[in-house]
């Protein structure tokens, strides 16, 4: 991958912009937040955006830039674990599944089909449900609803590499099969595992957010996103902006995880990849 082929690829450039300054405004949320999280200006409820108060104030009076800023980093922290946690565990189920095929294979996709069969929403909310809230819990109902698809495209990918000449070498020459996986096959798989993983961010935190909305997130004051809407909703006819600035957040965040994995997709694709080595 050429460094000004990547460039060239608007979707790319724009996503990673989008997902770097999140991820840049959650790091540094204590100095960039201009009011304390749960400080309150009872004489400005429902302020307008100001300079003061870049984006208004809520009906408590806290500064809605600042919640925002911090739940940025509530948001990020749960969608980067449950995104790592989901990878690493579908990666070594679609490994070991399309490695050794046979029964193997059989019961571990029979295991995926099970989940799968599930409504995402309706699982994780049963899990948050059970375990109650907290980042942790919040993160494991998403880990569970997640890994399938990290299962389903490394089978696949797998399936295709095993046959490849260099993994039927290492096979001739005695390779254990735990070697042949995590040497050979995995590190040809990291591409679409990448795609898979930006694009699944974005469908983490709207994940999250759905959870808070609908009060199974992590509780309140812990400033999320999905709380911040779910709130505005309550003010929505004669304070919008609550509401709309929350939605717009989380819209602008994850169509920038969209865009990255959607440019990712197309500069790790082989076919590209072969078609501008030929140029």
């Amino acid at each position: 991958m050429k460094l000004p082929k990547a460039l060239s690829n608007t979707s790319l450039v724009v996503g990673a912009a989008i997902t770097v300054t999140i991820i840049l405004l959650a790091i540094f949320a204590p100095a960039v937040a201009t009011h304390g999280v749960e400080q309150m200006d009872m004489r400005n409820r429902f302020a307008g955006p100001s300079i003061q108060h870049l984006l208004g104030t809520d009906n408590f009076g806290r500064d809605l830039w600042s919640r925002l800023v911090w739940g940025a980093r509530v948001s990020l922290t749960i969608a980067i674990i449950a995104v790592t946690c989901s990878a690493i565990l579908g990666t070594i189920v679609g490994l070991v599944a399309g490695y050794f095929g046979g029964w193997v294979d059989l019961v571990l996709m029979r295991i995926t089909d099970i989940f799968l069969g599930v409504p995402a929403i309706v699982l994780a909310l049963a899990i948050v449900a059970i375990l109650g809230p907290g980042v942790v819990n919040v993160a494991l109902a998403l880990i569970v609803v997640a890994w399938t698809e990290y299962a389903r495209v490394v089978r696949a990918t797998t399936l295709v590499l095993r046959e490849q000449n260099y993994v039927q070498a290492a096979r001739a020459l005695g390779a254990r099969p735990s070697r042949i996986l995590f040497k050979e096959i995995l590190p040809n798989a990291f591409g679409p595992i990448i795609v898979l993983a930006s694009l699944g961010l974005g469908t983490a935190i709207i994940a999250e957010s759905a959870l808070s909305f609908l009060g199974f997130g992590l509780p309140p004051p812990t400033p999320t996103w999905g709380w911040t809407l779910a709130y505005g909703t309550k003010f929505i006819r004669d304070e919008p902006w609550l509401s709309i600035i929350s939605g717009a957040t989380i819209m602008v965040t994850v169509l920038g995880f969209n865009l990255l994995g959607d440019g990712l997709r197309d500069v790790l694709d082989p076919r590209q990849l072969s078609r501008g080595g030929k140029s």
